[in-house]
C-alpha cells in the first residue's frame, strides 16, 4: 500500500520557444477529483496524439527521484514541489524498480492499471531548460508510467494505492526499460514484450519491429523534437 501524496492536473499553455500547446505543468488540486477512462476531470494534455488517452489516464512519477535530479541540476524552481515531469500522482515508496506492467490497484473510488512506462519527449528539454533533458531522464530509467482506468471513481489527496493483482510482476518497468532503451536486442526479451496482452500496441509494435528487422528505432525525434 502506497500513499498518493499529491494529486495533480493541468491546463494548456504555450512552452518553450515553440510554444507548443502542453499541459505538462501540473500542479495539485485539493478535494475529490473524478477519474474517468480518459483521465482526471480538469486534467488537460496538449498533444492528443502522443499524450492522453485509455492507455495513458494518468501518469504517476515518484517523487524520491527529485533527490537525483536536484543534485544532478542543481536548484530549479520547477523542482520545488511535484508536477516537475507532468506527473498526476506523486508518491514516496514506490518506483519502477517495484511497480510492474499490469499491476492493478484501488485508488480511492477508482481501479486503475498500469500500462506502460513513459518515453521522454523533447517537451521535458523545454519543461526544464535543458537540452538533452529527455534523453537524459531516458537513459536514467527515472521515466515514470502511465495508468489504464478500469472502474471510473472518485479520487484524492491522502488515498492510497491498494495493490490487488500482479498479472506479470516479472515485467518490472525496469526491465521494460531495459529491454527498450538498453539491452535493445535482446530477443527472448522482445519476443516476450510482444507477447504481453496487456501491453498497449505502441510498445508491443517496437518489440515486434525489433524483432522483425533487427534494428531499434530512431529516437532523435522524439527526444529532440527536430
Amino acid at each position: 500500500m502506497t500513499l498518493v501524496n499529491q494529486i495533480l492536473a493541468g491546463e494548456i499553455a504555450p512552452l518553450g520557444t515553440k510554444a507548443a500547446p502542453s499541459a505538462i505543468r501540473k500542479r495539485p488540486v485539493a478535494g475529490r477529483m473524478f477519474v474517468g477512462r480518459e483521465g482526471l476531470a480538469g486534467d488537460a494534455q496538449g498533444d492528443r496524439k502522443h499524450h492522453g488517452g485509455p492507455d495513458k489516464a494518468l501518469h504517476h512519477y515518484a517523487f524520491e527521484h527529485y533527490a537525483y535530479w536536484l543534485g544532478a541540476l542543481g536548484g530549479r524552481a520547477v523542482l520545488n514541489q511535484p508536477g516537475a515531469f507532468g506527473e498526476n500522482l506523486s508518491t514516496v515508496g514506490m518506483t519502477e524498480d517495484t511497480a510492474a506492467i499490469g499491476d492493478v490497484f484501488r485508488l480511492g473510488g477508482a481501479v486503475i492499471q498500469i500500462s506502460q512506462g513513459r518515453q521522454p519527449c523533447w517537451k521535458l528539454n523545454a519543461r526544464f531548460e535543458v537540452p538533452d533533458m529527455a534523453a537524459r531522464v531516458q537513459k536514467t530509467g527515472f521515466t515514470g508510467w502511465y495508468y489504464r482506468v478500469i472502474e471510473e471513481g472518485f479520487v484524492e489527496a491522502g488515498d492510497s494505492l491498494v495493490l490487488q493483482d500482479r498479472v506479470s510482476p516479472e515485467w518490472t518497468l525496469r526491465r521494460a526499460w531495459r529491454v527498450l532503451y538498453v539491452d535493445t536486442m535482446n530477443l527472448d526479451d522482445l519476443a516476450a514484450m510482444a507477447a504481453l496482452p496487456h501491453l498497449p500496441q505502441g510498445w508491443r509494435g517496437h518489440a515486434e519491429r525489433r524483432l522483425a528487422t533487427r534494428t531499434v528505432e530512431d529516437w532523435n525525434a522524439r527526444l529532440s523534437g527536430s
